[in-house]
């Protein structure tokens, strides 16, 4: 029989050899995040593998040089009832992630500082590696109560507490490391491929890896966060409800769930009630 000309051809040999090197990186990325190259912990109460490539020594560092940026940036509030409450909730919810910090076996520094940023149009909260902690009067005009702010909080600190942004920053240099090895071996051939493929395998990663990454940390930083607050002493109760007002607030400003870094509203509120069960034990276990 003879051989297919398309295959036998020159153009066709490096069609097949631009088939094997796009298919190279994907594979090394998915041997990577299935055995845990570089430094692997656990992340706490889902017990999920993770890949953790950057030192906590330097994502300390990168947390405090951005903080101090965003605090010489933002407007603070550093009195008042809403900043004592902030504070007050935000000492409760670290307490209870230093109980499981200690108890991990895989002890991180914190050293907790609560920001309150006024500016109403951001309805934001978040938490860096290292416990810096800001939230904006955004979002505390959503919460009616402690229990409320407890769910925003409880779930930033989860983030953290989970290296969620270590995480981030370490599957985003293994796939920019596979793309660019990759790229480099097409452009031998065709500078132009090597630019198409960068286009398509940077889409590819994004909407087939490090969106879905994200979402997946999303739910377990939600599901976390009420173990945090049960801990606490906080009722998680109230979880679902306020994310069920935060959902009217982004009714049709969000982007469908493939697209975004968080889950829909729907699916989040669903995992919530799932998981209320054993926050529930742990909360009337503090009473």
């Amino acid at each position: 029989m003879s051989t297919p000309a398309s295959l036998s051809s020159p153009r066709g040999s490096r069609l097949h050899r631009a088939c094997r090197l796009i298919a190279l990186p994907l594979l090394l990325l998915a041997a990577s995040l299935s055995t845990g190259v570089g430094c692997s912990s656990t992340a706490p109460v889902t017990g999920r593998s993770q890949i953790t490539m950057v030192s906590d020594g330097e994502m300390l560092q990168l947390s405090q040089e951005e903080y101090s940026k965003v605090k010489g940036d933002a407007k603070l509030i550093t009195r008042g009832p809403a900043y004592d409450q902030v504070v007050r909730v935000g000492r409760r919810i670290a307490q209870a992630a230093e109980t499981f910090n200690r108890q991990s076996g895989q002890p991180q520094q914190f050293a907790w500082e609560f920001s309150l940023i006024d500016d109403s149009e951001m309805i934001n909260a978040w938490c860096m590696p290292g416990g810096k902690i800001a939230v904006y009067t955004g979002i505390m005009a959503l919460t009616r109560s402690d229990d409320d702010l407890a769910v925003i909080m409880g779930h930033e600190v989860a983030h953290a507490l989970a290296r969620h942004a270590n995480e981030r920053m370490s599957h985003a240099m293994i796939v920019q490391a596979g793309t660019a090895v990759a790229a480099s071996a097409l452009a031998q051939d065709n500078p132009r491929n090597a630019e198409l493929f960068a286009i398509a395998a940077g889409a590819g990663a994004q909407y087939g890896h490090m969106l879905p990454f994200g979402r997946k940390q999303e739910l377990e930083a939600d599901r976390i966060g009420l173990i945090l607050m049960a801990n606490a002493g906080y009722n998680q109760r109230v979880a679902p409800d306020f994310w069920r007002r935060m959902s009217a607030v982004n009714q049709g400003g969000s982007p469908p769930e493939w697209m975004s870094t968080h889950p829909a509203d729907g699916r989040r509120i669903q995992d919530l009630e799932a998981g209320m069960p054993e926050a529930i034990r742990i909360y009337e276990g503090t009473r």
